[in-house]
C-alpha cells in the first residue's frame, strides 16, 4: 500500500499557497499512484491543540473546541476546492486520536524514555517552540512573539538516540529526500542530541498525559502521531500495519527537523519503524521571502483560482516549483506560464484537432497508425513520465509530458492537415493527434484532473482517464477511432498580465 501524507496544519492559520503547494503535491502523487493500480491513501488535516489555539479561544469568549471548529473547516473548504483527492482528514480533536496519542507515550514511557523534569528558558508563541537565547533576537525582528517562562515537563530522552538514528539512516539512504535534506538531518543528529520537552502544564488543552493527568501533551507527541491515528493504530485495525509500512510523509524544510530527527527515534522508543520516506521540500518565496502573517505575503489559494482556475494554479505550483528547494512565486509567472504551456500548446492543440476532424473528418475521430511517427515519442516521454512521479518530482514530469504535446503541435505544423482534401493521409495525421490527446489525458490527469476528463470527453471516450490503469493506458493505439470529436469553449484562454 502506499500511505502519502501532508503535514497537518495549525488550525488558527489560514490556508496560503505554502500549505496549497504540500497539499497539490501530495494529492498528485496519489492520484498517479493510483493510476499505477496502488492501493492508495492520502491523509490530511489540522492541528488543533496549544497555547495559540486556547488564547485565540479567550479572546472571543468560546471554549477552545468551538474555535477549532470553526477554523478547521476553512482548511476543508480550500481543498474541497483545489480538488484534493484525500482518504482522510484528520484532526487532532478526535477521540481517535487521543487513544493513538497516549498509547504511543505510555510505549515510549514504558521503555524508559520519558523523564520528568523543569523548563527553564524562552518559548515562541508562534511557533509552539521551546528557543535558545540566541534565537531571541531574530525570532523578535520577525514579529514572532516569545515569552519568558519556568515549568515542570516530561522530557524525551532523544538523546539516547543518535546512534540508532545514524544507523537507520544508513541503512534506509533514500529515508529522507532529497540528499541536501537528508545531510542536514543527519548533521542535526551528530551535532548531538538534547532531550526535548512534550508536556506542559500551564494549559489544559491538549492530550492529557495517560500517567499524569496535571500535564497535557506538548505539540511533537501529539501533531506527529496523527500519521499513526489515521494508519489506525491503537484502535485495533487490521489495516495499519499494511498502511504504515508504506508511509511516504511531504513536508516543508521548516519542520524537517522534528519529521526527520524526533519522529523517528520517538516511533523507535515505541517499538514502530520510522515511514517508509519523508520528501522535503523548500519555500515558495514571494518578493524573496517566506510567507507570514507578520510579512502580509500570504496569497489565498482561492485569489489564485479566481483568475487562473483550478487546474491553472495546480498546473502552476506542480510544474514551475522543483520539489526540493525554495522557489519564487510571482503572479507574473502565473501568466507567463499559463499561456506559454496552458493557452499555447495543450489549449491549442485540443482546439486545432477539433476544428480539423470537424472540418475535414465529418466530426469524427480517426483511429491512429499502429507505427505512426508520434508513437517512439509518446513511449519515451512516459518512461521519463513515471520515473519522474516515481522520484517525487512532478516539475519533471510534468516537462515530460508536455513534451509529446509539443512533438503533436508540430506534426500538425509541418503536415498542415487543414489544408489537405479530406482522405487518408488527414486521417492518419489526425488519428495521431487524437491518441496524443488521449495520452496527454492520462499523463497529466494527476495534475489536471478537470481539465484531462474534458479533454476525455471531447475526443468521444466514455468515463474519465482516472478510470484507467498504467502502464496499460498509455500504450499506443489504444484510441479507438469511429467515435465524436467535439469542439468547446477554450481550456484556457489566454490571460494578460
Amino acid at each position: 500500500m502506499k500511505y502519502f501524507t501532508t503535514p497537518i496544519y495549525y488550525v488558527n492559520d489560514a490556508p496560503h499557497i505554502g500549505h496549497a503547494y504540500t497539499t497539490i503535491t501530495a494529492d498528485a502523487v496519489a492520484r498517479w499512484s493510483r493510476l499505477r493500480g496502488d492501493k492508495t491513501f492520502f491523509l490530511t488535516g489540522t492541528d488543533e491543540h496549544g497555547l495559540k489555539v486556547q488564547r485565540a479561544a479567550e479572546e472571543n469568549g468560546i471554549t477552545a473546541q468551538e474555535q477549532a471548529d470553526r477554523f478547521a473547516v476553512r482548511f476543508r473548504e480550500a481543498w474541497q476546492l483545489l480538488d484534493i483527492s484525500n482518504d482522510d482528514f484528520i484532526r487532532t480533536t478526535e477521540p481517535r486520536h487521543y487513544t493513538a496519542v497516549q498509547k504511543l507515550l505510555q510505549a515510549c514511557y514504558d521503555n524508559g524514555d520519558i523523564e520528568l523534569g523543569t523548563y527553564e528558558g524562552f518559548y515562541s508563541v508562534a511557533d509552539e517552540a521551546y528557543v535558545t537565547a540566541d534565537e531571541v533576537s531574530e525570532l523578535e525582528r520577525l514579529g514572532r512573539s516569545v515569552i519568558s517562562m519556568e515549568e515542570e515537563n516530561y522530557f524525551f530522552k532523544l538523546s539516547r538516540y543518535g546512534d540508532r538514528l545514524l544507523e537507520w539512516y544508513e541503512s534506509h539512504p533514500d529515508f529522507v529526500q532529497p540528499d541536501v535534506r537528508r545531510n542536514e538531518a543527519l548533521g542535526f543528529i551528530r551535532q548531538g542530541l538534547k532531550d526535548f520537552s512534550i508536556s506542559r502544564t500551564s494549559i489544559d488543552w491538549g492530550v492529557p498525559i495517560p500517567w499524569d493527568s496535571a500535564h497535557v501533551t506538548y505539540v511533537w507527541f501529539d501533531a506527529l502521531t496523527n500519521y499513526l491515528t489515521a494508519a489506525g493504530y491503537g484502535t485495533g485495525d487490521g489495516q495499519f500495519a499494511e498502511r504504515w509500512a508504506g508511509a511516504t510523509h511531504l513536508i516543508g524544510k521548516d519542520i524537517l527537523r522534528f519529521h526527520c530527527v524526533y519522529w523517528p527515534a520517538m516511533l523507535l522508543s515505541a517499538g514502530l519503524e520510522p515511514p517508509r520516506h519523508i520528501y522535503v521540500h523548500g519555500f515558495l518565496l514571494v518578493g524573496g521571502e517566506k510567507m507570514s502573517k507578520t510579512r502580509a505575503n500570504q496569497i489565498a489559494p482561492a485569489d489564485m483560482v479566481a483568475d487562473f482556475g483550478v487546474d491553472g494554479f495546480r498546473y502552476h505550483l506542480l510544474r514551475d516549483q522543483p520539489f526540493g528547494p525554495d522557489a519564487p512565486f510571482s503572479y507574473e509567472g502565473m501568466v507567463a506560464r499559463y499561456n506559454a504551456d496552458l493557452a499555447n500548446n495543450l489549449g491549442n492543440l485540443l482546439a486545432r484537432v477539433a476544428a480539423v476532424v470537424a472540418s475535414k473528418c465529418g466530426g469524427v475521430g480517426p483511429a491512429p497508425a499502429a507505427d505512426g511517427p508520434l508513437a517512439q515519442v509518446a513511449a519515451d516521454v512516459y518512461a521519463a513520465t513515471a520515473e519522474a512521479w516515481r522520484s517525487m518530482a512532478p516539475s519533471v514530469a510534468l516537462e515530460a509530458t508536455w513534451r509529446l504535446i509539443r512533438e503533436a503541435n508540430s506534426h500538425l505544423e509541418a503536415n498542415e492537415p487543414w489544408k489537405s482534401d479530406p482522405g487518408p493521409e488527414v486521417d492518419a495525421v489526425m488519428g495521431d493527434a487524437l491518441e496524443v490527446l488521449r495520452l496527454v489525458a492520462v499523463l497529466a490527469d494527476p495534475a489536471m484532473p478537470r481539465t484531462c476528463a474534458t479533454i476525455w470527453s471531447r475526443i468521444g471516450l466514455e468515463g474519465s482517464p482516472a478510470d484507467v490503469r498504467l502502464p496499460e493506458a498509455v500504450e499506443w493505439g489504444r484510441y479507438p477511432g469511429g467515435v465524436p470529436v467535439v469542439k468547446g469553449a477554450p481550456l484556457f484562454p489566454r490571460i494578460t498580465a
